[in-house]
């Protein structure tokens, strides 16, 4: 039996605590979950998302696949080197002699289905400790300030 979603009152209508330790809390908890049962195909977290898009999407330039994970490039470039030292992508040459384009492995590609095994072991373990309902509200709160706390960026600064 799931748990009916409340709001606790606070004083005044407002929140107590700080929202972003709270966030960092949740996020820790959820990221061991999944780290957890990734573990047992030998794959961080972060490992197979960047298997996943670059299976979804590649070939493609670093610059792109960072900008489509929202990610800067030192990052994906720091997360890419144990792939490539797998083997499960590799870094070639694109259209002319400055350009890179990633590639995902014949090796790669069964990795990412292993991966994705444990990755839907994850998921639906998750669905049933927090209850469907709750993710899927979680969810759309999540894409909702996503898209309320759009980068500084993206904001128009000059009106």
């Amino acid at each position: 039996m799931q748990a009916e979603i409340t709001i606790p009152p606070t004083a005044a209508g407002r929140p107590q605590g700080c929202t972003n330790f709270k966030l960092r809390q949740l996020l820790r908890r959820v990221g061991q979950h999944y780290d957890a049962e990734m573990a047992k195909c030998g794959l961080k977290t972060t490992q197979y998302s960047l298997l996943a898009h670059v299976f979804k999407l590649g070939p493609i330039r670093p610059g792109d696949l960072a900008a489509e994970m929202k990610m800067d490039a030192s990052t994906l470039t720091r997360n890419l080197r144990p792939l490539v030292d797998a083997g499960w992508v590799t870094l070639e040459a694109g259209t002319d002699a400055r350009s890179r384009l990633v590639h995902i492995t014949d090796a790669g590609r069964d990795k990412r289905a292993e991966a994705q095994r444990c990755w839907k072991v994850a998921q639906l373990s998750l669905n049933d400790l927090l209850g469907v309902e709750r993710v899927l509200a979680l969810h759309t709160l999540a894409d909702e300030c996503l898209e309320l706390l759009s980068p500084v960026s993206e904001l128009d600064h000059g009106e």
